[in-house]
């Protein structure tokens, strides 16, 4: 499926000014940023004394104590590094189911994207580094936003020009990615992690590699509670693989059950690296999605 033009309209973007992206942990990462490391170095907020050490920088030194002590101990400053923020992107098939419900929401591609434009915005005001890193079965190539807001526009763009196609594989892209990109930072997964073989063990090992996870469960409400009834032919988006089955309300009371579950374990996998879970509808509303969950997860926060 292709996406709505104009993605976004300018009204959305401005009432997002005073929101910034968030993170737990710390990462070695350029200068320039706004969430505060623990490693200390050059910056404005102090941290803490240390003794002064042959070859440092002697315009570290606290001189006013050095007056008062006669030794002489060097200031050391709060870090805040721009951290590398990806956004990856589910462009698979099966996102592009999802617009049932009461009201209607959009196809979870849709919001997916939507969402993704949203938060580069977020993190282009902070001037963050922003990479846009759609995925499948594999990385295709992504898109690198930095420097300011103004640079939204060739990002939304990018997004618009995307299509669904193709099944998921958490593994190979996790791999791939892993082997491209040595930088540790922020991962932020935009899918609805329908993936045959499990996407638990590929996300786990990113995690292990270093980066933060913020796991976005983009979902239809046909997702958890079908509104299908009756003996059904139901197709796999991705695979095209038919089956027929008998739909109903113990069927579907299981599988909200089990789906219930599989929320809760990716939560499970997220809280216990230091990462976030959020779970979105698509018939929720986007600025919904962003004051509510996301803030209240911790992802995002006000400025």
């Amino acid at each position: 499926m292709r996406l709505p033009k104009p993605l976004l309209e300018r009204q959305t973007l401005e009432r997002l000014e005073r929101l910034a992206l968030r993170w737990q942990k710390s990462f070695i990462g350029l200068f320039g940023g706004h969430n505060p490391s623990r490693f200390p170095g050059p910056g404005q907020e102090f941290l803490d004394h240390r003794h002064f050490h042959i070859g440092d920088d002697l315009r570290g030194v606290n001189w006013h104590a050095y007056m008062r002590l006669e030794r002489l101990f060097l200031k050391m400053f709060q870090v805040e590094p721009r951290v590398p923020v990806r956004i990856f992107v589910d462009t698979s098939e099966s996102m592009a189911c999802g617009t049932g419900g009461t009201p209607p929401g959009d196809a979870k591609f849709t919001y997916a994207c939507r969402l993704a434009g949203m938060l580069c915005y977020v993190g282009l005001v902070r001037l963050d580094t922003i990479v846009l890193q759609p995925f499948s079965d594999r990385l295709p190539e992504g898109y690198t936003a930095q420097g300011g807001r103004h640079r939204v526009a060739p990002a939304l763009e990018f997004l618009t020009e995307l299509e669904t196609g193709g099944r998921s594989n958490f593994r190979a892209v996790v791999r791939q990615f892993i082997s491209g990109n040595p930088a540790r930072g922020l991962a932020v997964v935009l899918s609805d992690f329908l993936d045959e073989a499990g996407c638990e063990g590929p996300l786990q090992q990113m995690a292990d590699f270093g980066h933060e996870l913020l796991l976005v469960h983009v979902a239809g409400e046909d997702d958890r509670r079908p509104s299908w009834r009756g003996e059904l032919e139901l197709v796999d988006a991705e695979s095209g693989e038919a089956q027929r089955m008998e739909v109903d309300r113990r069927a579907v009371e299981e599988h909200a059950a089990a789906y219930d579950e599989f929320c809760a374990e990716m939560e499970r996998l997220a809280l216990r690296n230091r990462g976030r879970y959020v779970s979105l509808m698509t018939s929720s509303p986007l600025e919904n999605a962003i004051f509510g969950s996301l803030v209240a997860s911790g992802g995002m926060g006000l400025r």
